[in-house]
């Protein structure tokens, strides 16, 4: 089962089935019920992650390597991390959230979309150095950790 991305951010990935006892294992004093081989084997349940939830920014990096599994390693370059910063805060300050206007007027959407995974694949700390520089090279205060992956994941997903 792929990981699932929808409209608002939110990943609905597989979760691993649980543990099933032997036939000769008790449940409640009583015996389990023995399998008796004909039940299909039930498929995996899911979960759904909100960004800034453990697990989100490694989901969300999996998510990104399903929609184009041929993709080269990512490389980050100077000037698509410099134009990644200034699309997160541009998108971080519009008031609607606007993110296709904001991946349009990009001069190199590639690289920012390679600064933008490079930064997902370091994980939670990756992001929040992320955000602070964002900060720091854009003003302001730097974005939660969620805030900003929420933002990558929306950028990723209008550049695919």
């Amino acid at each position: 089962m792929e990981i699932v991305r929808n409209a608002d951010g939110t990943l609905v990935v597989p979760v691993a089935e649980g543990r099933h006892h032997d036939a000769d294992d008790t449940v409640d004093g009583a015996p389990a019920a023995a399998d008796d081989g004909d039940a299909p084997a039930s498929a995996p349940g899911t979960r759904v992650l909100h960004p800034g939830e453990g697990g989100y920014d490694e989901a969300l990096a999996q998510w990104d390597e399903q929609q184009n599994p041929d993709r080269q390693p990512v490389v980050s370059t100077a000037s698509g991390r410099q134009e990644a910063m200034a699309l997160v805060h541009a998108v971080a300050e519009s008031p609607d959230h606007a993110v296709v206007p904001a991946v349009e007027a990009l001069d190199d959407p590639e690289a920012s979309g390679e600064a933008l995974r490079h930064v997902l694949i370091g994980g939670v700390r990756s992001v929040e150095g992320f955000a602070a520089e964002v900060a720091e090279a854009e003003g302001g205060e730097p974005l939660p950790a969620h805030e900003a992956t929420k933002i990558i994941g929306e950028v990723l997903a209008e550049l695919d």
